[in-house]
């Protein structure tokens, strides 16, 4: 976790803030939450990243993979996570196969996480 003042006032973090951090050697901390809970304990603890991975699929359903969470589960806990959130930088996994498609198709699935207030996103299975 960022080393932090307590009479420092708290920014939000930002991929600008995070490549800043990075320069002046600073540790970065990133954890994963998936609901409002768990978001505000790691955001008032000064975590700088907040990951709403698709592992919410084993984690938060049960599922044997993270085959089977869908995008609008995914935005659900993403808004979760996101209204609890007053300082640290929140990345969202895309689910898996919600992108290969086509490229706009996958435009388009990143814009309705957007229009929700989505600050990042992470798409897994990159070539």
């Amino acid at each position: 976790m960022s080393v932090h003042n307590e009479k420092k006032e708290f920014k939000k973090i930002t991929t600008h803030a995070l490549l800043a951090m990075k320069q002046r050697g600073e540790k970065i901390s990133m954890l994963t939450a998936y609901d409002f809970s768990m978001a505000t304990i790691l955001d008032d603890a000064g975590v700088d990243i907040l990951l709403v991975g698709d592992s919410a699929s084993n984690v938060m359903a049960g599922h044997e993979t993270t085959l089977p969470i869908t995008l609008e589960q995914m935005i659900y806990h993403a808004s979760s996570v996101i209204r609890a959130v007053k300082r640290s930088l929140v990345v969202v996994d895309l689910p898996f196969g919600s992108y290969q498609g086509n490229s706009r198709e996958a435009l388009n699935k990143c814009h309705s996480y957007h229009e929700r207030g989505r600050r990042s996103l992470d798409q897994n299975g990159r070539r």
